[in-house]
């Protein structure tokens, strides 16, 4: 059965519905151990009373080989209709081909949350003396700033217009240079600020650091902070300027600051038990969400979901890795812990926690896939046996 919405929240049957997409490279390997530790997972905690309907979509290379295009409209489409899916990782081409799949998806759903929760795990390698310090969630802008892909080639007949029309407007360009543009607008600032502060308050959270490099570009990243202050007032005095803490009784309450995007990287490594949720335009966000990942594992196992107005899909951070595609050999924990985010968002709790706990079990018992045991100089496990070990840790639980 299909998620469906009433009075604005999620309803969810106990059988449900949920579309996957394999993903290249090394996708169908972690996607197959992700589902097998889900399933389990849903059946440790309610037995048959509530378990998963897979439904396979296609994206990527095996929708370009049925269908002559890496993102079938029925794909979209059948995303759209049951509201939720899990992604493998898909392969985008640098400097030519198709456009990303993943910005495609996103801007055709309108998931204009990127959110990616970065914790440490003990087991995890780390550069890091104190990285227990490390709990941080990135809420990433997700359908504007120079992610939206509006850009001309240099001494394109485009191109070429934009530098006349900037110096007109007195901004001399050199000619033969390639051009972006930078849009970033109120509503969806406000709209990303609003989802990061309910988060806030919905997860215990203390505090909301918004991340922009508004010094030098004022009116784009410079703008996205004072709208974002603008709808912190919203929320009335449930919302405190981190300025005007002194002497207030901040329970129940939320901390909101900003911080210079190059200072933020100095931030999240010298005092990062001082932030929280970070509230970012979609490049720095994109920026600090890895930086924060290597500190904590890498991006091997980095979680993240890609959020709308009731509609969510999620999916692995890092790349394809085709050369690793079919050995299982691929580590699958960002799939996995993005699969975790996923029962959060569907209120199935139980399994969720069941499957970290698990996960920390197995780290303890040094029982990890090739890329962290390269670190921890260990003899490593293959996908599956990874998978299957975190399986045995639920069972014994």
């Amino acid at each position: 059965m299909k998620i469906s919405v009433e009075n604005n929240s999620l309803k969810v049957p106990d059988v449900v519905d949920i579309p996957f997409i394999e993903g290249d490279g090394i996708g169908p390997d972690i996607t197959r151990a992700t589902k097998k530790v889900i399933d389990e997972a849903l059946r440790v905690s309610y037995g048959n009373e509530r378990k998963f309907n897979w439904i396979e979509l296609l994206a990527g290379e095996k929708a370009i080989s049925k269908f002559n295009t890496p993102l079938p409209d029925d794909t979209v489409n059948k995303i759209t209709e049951y509201r939720i899916a899990l992604k493998g990782p898909l392969t985008t081409p640098v400097g030519g081909g198709f456009r990303s799949i993943n910005v495609t998806l996103r801007q055709k759903m309108d998931l204009y949350a990127n959110v990616r929760p970065v914790k440490y795990y003990p087991g995890l390698p780390s550069p890091l003396k104190s990285p227990e310090k490390v709990d941080m969630v990135v809420f990433r802008e997700n359908t504007e700033d120079v992610y939206m892909g509006i850009e001309f080639p240099s001494n394109s007949k485009e191109a070429e217009q934009v530098i006349e029309l900037m110096a007109k407007f007195g901004h001399p360009i050199r000619n033969g240079s390639g051009i972006g543009i930078k849009p970033i607008s109120k509503f969806a600032t406000t709209r990303i600020a609003k989802m990061a502060i309910d988060y806030a308050f919905e997860n215990g959270r203390k505090s909301v650091t918004i991340m922009h490099k508004g010094n030098i570009m004022k009116y784009t990243e410079g703008a996205f902070k004072e709208w974002s202050y603008e709808t912190s007032r919203q929320f009335g005095d449930r919302v405190v300027n981190e300025t005007e803490t002194a002497g207030k009784n901040m329970s129940g309450k939320i901390v909101i600051k900003d911080r210079i995007a190059d200072n933020m990287f100095q931030q999240i490594l010298l005092r990062p038990d001082e932030y929280d949720i970070l509230l970012c335009p979609n490049l720095n966000g994109d920026y600090i969400s890895d930086a924060l990942a290597a500190q904590v594992g890498g991006i091997g196992v980095a979680p993240s979901g890609n959020i709308g107005d009731n509609y969510a899909v999620f999916e692995a951070v890092h790349g394809s890795a085709p050369k690793y595609a079919n050995l299982d050999v691929a580590d699958p924990s960002s799939l996995l812990l993005s699969a975790v985010m996923m029962l959060r968002y569907i209120k199935w709790n139980e399994p969720a926690n069941l499957i970290e706990k698990a996960f920390v079990d197995t780290l303890r018992d040094k029982q990890v896939p090739q890329d962290l045991a390269r670190h921890l100089g260990i003899k490593a496990l293959k996908t599956s046996e990874f998978a299957e070990s975190i399986v045995q840790h639920m069972s014994a639980r």
